[in-house]
């Protein structure tokens, strides 16, 4: 299965972000660098349906289905702000001051997301 599911169309974002981890090794050595951590997103649609992604960028470099395996923090949000968010059109911190972005976990990691999801602004075409 792959990582895009159509009832979220933000989802082609997942798809980026590990295709930009698996394109070099260095940038994938230097995304774990960065995050440590494991991000988990849980997405809610119009529909309000949910479904989860996670970023593993403790030990992987991957980006699967589900909250992976002991999220460090998980972020949960409309796909389409998360859209937004992908798109570089939102900011995370003015999202989450709005209750629009709901965080659980470690915080501080959280800001760690953005050089991550930028690397996916130039390849998934929101």
């Amino acid at each position: 299965m792959g990582l895009k599911n159509d009832k979220f169309p933000s989802s082609v974002a997942f798809e980026a972000i590990n295709e930009s981890l698996q394109s070099s090794d260095a940038d994938r050595k230097d995304a774990i660098k960065q995050g440590n951590a494991v991000f988990a997103f849980t997405i809610k649609n119009k529909a309000g349906e949910t479904e989860s992604w996670h970023i593993d960028l403790k030990e992987k470099g991957t980006v699967g289905n589900g909250v992976g395996n002991k999220p460090t923090v998980t972020l949960t949000l409309s796909d389409e702000d998360f859209g937004k968010l992908v798109a570089g059109q939102a900011n995370a911190q003015r999202l989450f001051m709005s209750g629009k972005l709901k965080i659980k976990g470690d915080v501080m990691k959280a800001t760690k997301m953005q050089p991550i999801l930028q690397k996916a602004q130039t390849k998934a075409k929101l």
